[in-house]
């Protein structure tokens, strides 16, 4: 197959994985570990919010009606009691924010824009609506506030709570097996030969699976010949997803296309005009979907982020996978070969409005993508780029 461009092969998964899927099981769990999950059932609002009209300002409750003036005050009212007193014409309520409006009280006016003297208080001219939220200006009771298939964020859960869930229906989490190849790959915690490389893919792959909200279990290393290639990759197949690291490129001893042939593999595409990461492949067999990713730890990486993510995301039962694609001003001009979709390791500014690419010796070179916190987007159009160009990124989660 010719290599893809980056955007078509990026809608091959998506549509490919989004038609094939069934829904995930679904499991209840409780409110406080529900973070990053998958919502499994719509969200609710089980009274209006707010419930009753409530002041958002320190200050005092009246009717606009009767300002500019010198209105008595008739009391206080605090949060966390009810509205007890009501307004007659020429009078005002001292408020506490979040404590409910009295009955035909229409604006707050802030503490800090009267003159009190004794029990009656100097205003300016209020506005009706000023300060204060109205009954169910959030939401109204039996309204859908969150869908299936959101990824449940810290906002999600507040919300959650807000409206007495205790539990959250969500769904399972997919499994991903992750298998390395190579004669050359060694256990991490292992002294390595110098022709031999750690397995640092396996347990990043982990990582990167685990920040998606999969469960990723990790398989032995598939040497570089057949017949044991093809025995762990079929045990990797009964996972969700598998993701395989090297041995897709067109090497003498890179099997794991073959194996995957014997086994009745359907490719999708095999080659994806993007550095670092060419050689990808993404098919399916039976129900499991793979990647075939290239064994280089940042192309392993970039893959994952920008192909294998959006795969994870869906069968996890989320209604689309976005990729968050951000833009700033570049610091410095660089210049690329054109032809290839690049993501560059580069450091996005504190305040996220400029990028600088980093220094980088290649695929292999994880100090780079270490260092990095975000990749710089070079598209294939576009050889020259000079400071202050906008240009996309790739934030990475941390």
């Amino acid at each position: 197959m010719s290599a893809l461009p980056f955007p078509v092969a990026r809608q091959i998964v998506l549509e490919r994985v989004a038609s094939a899927r069934h829904n995930p099981a679904k499991e209840r769990i409780p409110l406080s570990q529900a973070l990053g999950r998958i919502l499994a059932s719509d969200i609710l609002a089980d009274r209006d919010m707010p419930p009753t009209a409530r002041s958002v300002r320190d200050g005092f409750a009246l009717r606009a009606a009767d300002t500019p003036g010198r209105l008595r005050v008739l009391g206080e009212i605090r949060a966390g009691e009810p509205a007890h007193l009501g307004l007659e014409p020429g009078t005002a309520i001292e408020i506490m924010t979040g404590a409910p409006m009295p009955p035909h009280a229409d604006a707050v006016v802030m503490v800090e824009h009267v003159t009190r003297d004794g029990d009656h208080v100097q205003v300016p001219t209020a506005t009706s609506g000023q300060n204060f939220n109205a009954q169910g200006s959030e939401a109204r009771s039996g309204e859908m506030l969150l869908p299936a298939g959101e990824r449940l964020s810290y906002a999600a859960i507040a919300l959650a709570a807000s409206v007495g869930a205790v539990e959250l229906e969500v769904y399972e989490r997919p499994r991903v097996a992750i298998l390395a190849t190579g004669d050359e790959v060694v256990p991490f915690h292992v002294s390595p030969e110098p022709h031999q490389v750690r397995n640092s893919n396996a347990i990043s792959l982990a990582s990167q699976v685990t920040l998606a909200g999969a469960i990723p279990e990790i398989l032995p290393t598939a040497p570089d010949r057949l017949e044991e290639t093809i025995s762990l990759v079929e045990r990797g197949l009964t996972a969700d997803l598998l993701l395989l690291s090297g041995g897709v490129s067109a090497g003498k001893y890179d099997v794991v296309e073959t194996a995957l042939h014997h086994l009745g593999a359907t490719l999708f595409f095999d080659r994806v005009a993007i550095q670092p990461g060419q050689p990808l492949v993404f098919g399916r067999t039976g129900e499991s979907f793979f990647f075939g990713l290239p064994g280089n730890p940042l192309s392993t990486m970039v893959c994952f982020e920008v192909f294998a993510r959006a795969a994870v995301d869906l069968l996890a039962g989320r209604c689309d996978a976005p990729l968050p694609l951000l833009e700033a001003a570049l610091e410095k001009p660089f210049s690329h070969k054109p032809g290839l979709t690049r993501f560059l390791p580069a450091l996005l500014s504190a305040d996220g409005s400029s990028v600088r690419k980093l220094s980088w010796t290649g695929s292999s070179d994880i100090a780079a993508a270490a260092r990095a916190n975000c990749f710089l987007v070079a598209e294939p159009a576009q050889p020259n780029y000079s400071a202050g160009d906008r240009v996309r990124i790739l934030p990475l989660e941390r």
